[in-house]
C-alpha cells in the first residue's frame, strides 16, 4: 500500500509536469518551477527528521554547505557589480530566511514532520495581509477570504494534538509568518532589480549563515552536538544541494511571473507531499487523528479553489 501511494504521487506529479510543458508560456514555466520546488520541499521535513542534529546546527550546516557551493558557482563579476545597499537588503532577507528555517526545524523536533508542514499552510493567510503592505498594492479580498478559510483547518489540526505537538505547531506558525515576509520581500526585489537568481541566493543564504552562527555563539552547544554523525552527512548534502539550492533558485525565477500570494498558495502543496512522505517513511498516520486530515482537506480546498475563483471573483468586484 505504501509503495502504491508513493507511485501514485509521482505519477500525478509527472502528469502535471507534462501538461505544463505542453503549454510552456512564461506563466506556465513559473508554476512548473514552483511545483518542482514544492515537490522537493516535501522531502525537507523528512530529512529534518532523519538528521540527528538539533534545529540550530542542522540549519547552520545546511546554509554553510549552500554558500560554499554558490561562492564557487557565482561569477566574480556579478559579486563586484552588486551595490552595497542591495547587498544589505538581500542579507537582511537572508537573516529572515535563516530564522524561518530555525523555526521550521524546531517545529519538527518539537512535534513531527506532518504537524510542521501542516502549520506552514497558514502562510497564505499571512501572505494575503503582508504582501499588499510591503508591495504597496490594494488588498485582494479573495486572498483574504481564502486565507481566513484556512484557519478552521488549522484549528482542527491543532485541536487534537498533545501539548508537545501544540508547541511545535505554534513554532511552525511562526515559521509560516516569516516565510510570508521573506517571499513578499523577494517579490519586491525581483520586480525592481534584474539580479541573477544565483547571486540573490548567495547573499540571502549568507545572511542565514550569519544569523545561525550568532545563534551558535549564544547557545554555545558542544562540538559533539554540532557534529554530523554517520548518515547525517549524506542527508545534509541532499538537504543543502537538492532541497535548498535548486528550489530556492527556481522559486526566485518563478517570482518574476507570479505574485507572492500565488506562490505561497502553490507552496501549500508541500503540506500534501510532506504528510504523505511522513506517512510512507515514518508511519505518522498512527499518531494523528481523523480531525487532522479533515483540517488538511480544508486547507487543500482553499489551495485548489483559488485559480477557479480568481477570475469570477475579480469580475464581481
Amino acid at each position: 500500500m505504501e509503495i502504491q501511494r508513493y507511485g501514485l504521487l509521482l505519477s500525478l506529479s509527472c502528469l502535471e509536469t507534462v501538461y505544463l510543458c505542453s503549454t510552456m508560456t512564461a506563466h506556465a514555466k513559473a508554476y512548473l518551477y514552483l511545483h518542482i520546488s514544492v515537490l522537493i520541499w516535501g522531502f525537507t521535513a523528512i530529512l529534518g527528521k532523519l538528521i540527528s542534529l538539533s534545529a540550530l546546527p542542522l540549519v547552520w550546516w545546511r546554509v554553510v554547505l549552500c554558500v560554499l557551493a554558490l561562492w564557487w558557482l557565482v561569477p566574480q563579476v556579478q559579486k563586484r557589480e552588486l551595490s552595497r545597499a542591495r547587498f544589505l537588503r538581500l542579507l537582511g532577507i537572508g537573516i529572515i530566511i535563516g530564522i524561518h528555517w530555525l523555526c521550521f526545524y524546531g517545529a519538527i523536533k518539537l512535534s513531527n514532520a506532518s504537524v510542521a508542514v501542516a502549520s506552514m499552510a497558514t502562510i497564505t493567510f499571512f501572505s494575503a495581509l503582508i504582501e499588499p503592505i510591503l508591495l504597496k498594492r490594494r488588498f485582494q479580498w479573495l486572498e483574504l477570504i481564502l486565507g481566513l478559510f484556512v484557519l478552521p483547518g488549522m484549528v482542527l489540526i491543532a485541536g487534537n494534538l498533545d501539548l508537545n505537538m501544540k508547541q511545535g505547531f505554534a513554532v511552525g506558525i511562526a515559521a509560516a509568518f516569516l516565510a510570508a515576509v521573506f517571499s513578499s520581500l523577494n517579490k519586491l526585489e525581483v520586480d525592481r532589480y534584474p539580479t541573477p537568481p544565483l547571486l540573490i541566493s548567495l547573499v540571502e543564504l549568507s545572511g542565514a549563515v550569519v544569523v545561525t552562527s550568532v545563534g551558535l555563539v549564544i547557545m554555545q552547544p558542544s562540538i559533539i552536538d554540532c557534529t554530523p554523525k554517520g548518515m547525517d552527512w549524506v542527508w545534509l548534502v541532499i538537504l543543502a544541494y537538492g532541497c535548498t539550492l535548486l528550489p530556492h533558485y527556481l522559486t526566485l525565477k518563478a517570482m518574476k511571473q507570479v505574485s507572492a500570494f500565488a506562490a505561497n498558495l502553490t507552496i501549500n502543496l508541500e503540506l500534501v507531499y510532506g504528510v504523505i512522505f511522513a506517512i510512507v517513511f515514518f508511519r505518522e498516520d498512527k499518531s494523528l487523528s481523523p480531525h487532522f486530515y479533515i483540517g488538511v482537506a480544508i486547507v487543500l480546498l482553499a489551495v485548489f479553489s483559488h485559480p477557479f475563483l480568481k477570475k469570477r471573483f475579480e469580475r464581481i468586484l
